[in-house]
């Protein structure tokens, strides 16, 4: 297409681009929404490459729904908030058949008698997310969020190329198509909000873990971290090169479009150009349920994408009306969740571990086996007293699952496959690191290596420190702190404020390229790290107390301690029994902190930390004038703050007087309800404890002032 030259020229190239527009979404919508291509790869490109030219050339003609922009949008600086039409609600949880059985009778016979169908759908292991669209045109996506309130991530789900620009005219609604204009083209689409999940599939997730391997960063967990990662991308870009995907289950008011039941709304996403997954059965029985549940559970991991259970629901939304809704949940659905996949392997070691503190944990070393999607070959013994109540022996056929399809976890021994000869096993009297005499506690279930310089304890006393609820040097987990000690750069605490940016910029990692070259750390992770270790040399003492690892010093006892002494110094000079007279600490915590301070040791680590800048004090910090405005209430945080970290707020709302509590009950006086909260904003719901959103959470904190109202 030449350059323009009159408005002939333009005419004929709007009208092109108009051509191209229609058969791009018409072979987007073929590839996409029914996995029923009409024309190769190579012929698509070359559509998009035409229109491309065409919007080159004449700028004017580019559309915000042009399938040329679906990347484009500048870097955003943050997610705004976006408060849901209606609320996205969570669902009950059924964990076996015989709970899902239980919610059928709980609709009621009157329900069953009348014919009432049910839509069974898989549960696919992503992301929530609402579009919504506007005169057929995507105008806003976000975030579940708590619910009520999401975050928008627009530009991010533009580059998703299951999501559709716009909307299909063969699903505009009946009543609009017969409504004309002048000029007589159809009436306006009504505004509709449509639902799903935003996934990554299993394909797109060994490929992004490689190269997050390749680039010498940390592999994602799962495909639905990887997802729920990639849509919160502040660089648009990053999105689009993580090959997401989408399976939309859900109208926000079927009713205006002239919906009456889930089935028909299921089909009209899919005509208006969403994706919908194929494997969804309307089932006339409980029987059929069941069936397809069954069916489901044989079939997950041959599928290309995560699932973990399947979701029922009662077909009919006039139903729906009349069954209505919990506190957190409808009653017309209901989630069927897999249970703990088990499988049988062989158990070849019972392998001791060394924490931080000296406590020695029994491994169990098995044959890998596929459980749950993934390989797993060890998992966690806990302590003596369980191997000996599992009575499990190396050589053993033993079970294992995945708790929660998470954690490894050794359900037992197949006792009647136990091999002849296979002997009860017993904790080593010496540690397997160091070689010094072990010692269990009376009344402890935990047994313990009695050298504080053992090199096990060390690698873990380093990870501890670097750790979120220490000093929180982000960056540092534990294998670099591993490589960091195997490269003899990091013997104690106190070395990581030795190091710099040029040591930390050529550290081997232990990984090789294809090309068999080292992974090193790179120049632009050690910027960060170097960064990020000198940021902490100015935490507040609570912080460091519990970076050092005392025995029975948690965070609380950090805070307190920090509380009375406000310095190292002072509590260093301080006697056994003014330790013990500190508010929440006593006799035991006491006699644990004035040992740590009378080991030579530990004071020469003390020293160095000071030497090399550390702050050991809070004395003049501004924060210790701030009047506790909050005493007497109870606050807990729950799902992801953009403004703050969980650790910082934390830190804040305590400094203000509050308590902040892990879990909700009825004594809790606020819930700080972040981005994707989960089980504790249905608890506060439930108990009606007032959720504050993290907006409230700034002004509490900038102000000091309590809470005077809420969200939810």
């Amino acid at each position: 297409m030449t350059p323009p030259r009159d408005d002939a020229d333009l005419t004929e190239a709007a009208s092109r681009a108009a051509a191209l527009r229609r058969e791009i979404d018409h072979h987007a919508y073929r590839y996409y929404a029914l996995d029923a291509p009409e024309i190769s790869d190579a012929a698509y490109d070359a559509l998009v490459r035409e229109l491309e030219g065409i919007e080159a050339a004449w700028p004017q003609l580019i559309t915000p729904d042009s399938p040329t922009q679906r990347v484009g949008a500048p870097p955003s600086e943050s997610f705004a908030p976006v408060r849901h039409a209606t609320r996205m609600y969570s669902l009950d949880n059924a964990m076996s058949l015989e709970e899902l059985d239980a919610w059928f009778d709980r609709l009621g016979p009157d329900v069953l008698e009348r014919g009432c169908a049910f839509v069974a759908e898989l549960k696919i292991d992503g992301s929530a997310l609402a579009l919504t669209y506007e005169e057929g045109r995507l105008k806003r996506a976000a975030t579940r969020g708590d619910g009520v309130t999401g975050e928008e991530i627009t530009p991010n789900i533009r580059t998703v190329k299951s999501v559709p620009l716009r909307l299909r005219d063969e699903a505009r609604p009946a009543a609009a198509q017969e409504t004309l204009f002048s000029d007589g083209t159809p009436d306006a689409w009504p505004t509709v909000e449509v639902r799903g999940e935003v996934f990554m599939p299993k394909s797109s997730f060994e490929r992004l873990n490689a190269e997050q391997e390749e680039a010498g960063l940390a592999p994602f967990a799962n495909p639905r971290n990887a997802a729920a990662g990639s849509v919160r991308q502040k660089d648009p870009a990053i999105t689009a090169a993580r090959d997401l995907s989408t399976f939309m289950y859900q109208v926000g008011d079927p009713r205006a479009l002239g919906l009456k039941s889930q089935s028909a709304a299921l089909a009209w996403m899919r005509s208006a150009g969403f994706r919908v997954n194929p494997d969804i059965e309307v089932c006339d029985t409980r029987e059929r349920v069941r069936a397809f549940c069954v069916r489901a559970i044989e079939r997950r991991h041959g599928l290309p994408y995560e699932i973990d259970g399947v979701v029922v629901k009662v077909d009919s939304f006039a139903m729906q009306d009349e069954l209505g809704f919990t506190a957190k949940a409808p009653r017309w659905a209901i989630a069927f969740k897999f249970p703990p996949e088990e499988k049988t392997t062989v158990l070849r070691e019972i392998r001791v571990q060394v924490g931080r503190t000296g406590a020695l944990t029994p491994l169990a070393e098995f044959d890998p086996v596929l459980v749950a999607g993934s390989t797993i070959a060890r998992a966690t013994l806990h302590n003596a007293d369980e191997v000996a109540r599992k009575d499990v022996r190396v050589g053993d056929t033993i079970i294992v699952r995945k708790a929660g399809d998470v954690i490894p976890e050794v359900v037992g021994p197949v006792v009647g496959l136990r091999p002849q000869g296979a002997v009860e096993w017993e904790m080593p009297v010496c540690c397997p690191s160091c070689g010094s005499p072990v010692w269990r506690p009376p009344g402890e279930v935990v047994t313990r290596c009695t050298n504080v310089a053992c090199p096990a304890q060390r690698w873990e006393r380093l990870g501890h420190w670097a750790g979120r609820g220490a000093l929180d040097i982000e960056g540092l987990g534990y294998e670099i702190v591993g490589r960091l000690v195997e490269a003899g750069l990091v013997r104690d605490v106190s070395d990581f404020y030795a190091l710099d940016f040029e040591t930390l910029a050529v550290l081997d990692l232990g990984r090789f390229k294809k090309d068999g070259t080292s992974v090193v750390l790179g120049p632009i992770v050690a910027a960060k790290i170097a960064a990020n270790i000198d940021a902490s040399r100015d935490r507040p003492l609570a912080r460091v107390l519990y970076g050092l690892g005392i025995r029975h010093v948690g965070s609380t006892v950090s805070e307190q301690l920090a509380r009375a002494f406000r310095s190292l110094e002072a509590l260093q000079k301080a006697s056994e029994d003014e330790i013990a007279s500190a508010d929440g600490v006593g006799p035991v915590i006491a006699a644990s902190v004035a040992a740590f301070l009378r080991n030579p040791d530990n004071l020469a680590v003390l020293e160095r930390l000071r030497e090399r800048g550390v702050r050991l004090s809070d004395e003049g910090r501004v924060a210790e004038a701030r009047p506790a405005t909050l005493a007497g209430l109870t606050f807990v945080l729950t799902g992801g703050l953009e403004a703050f970290t969980r650790d910082s707020a934390t830190e804040a709302l305590k400094g203000l007087g509050a308590k902040v509590s892990g879990s909700v009950s009825a004594k809790t006086s606020f819930v700080i309800a972040g981005s994707d909260a989960g089980s504790k904003l249905a608890k506060a719901l439930e108990l009606g404890v007032p959720v504050l959103d993290e907006a409230a959470l700034k002004h509490i904190i900038e102000t000091g002032e309590p809470p005077g109202g809420t969200i939810g």
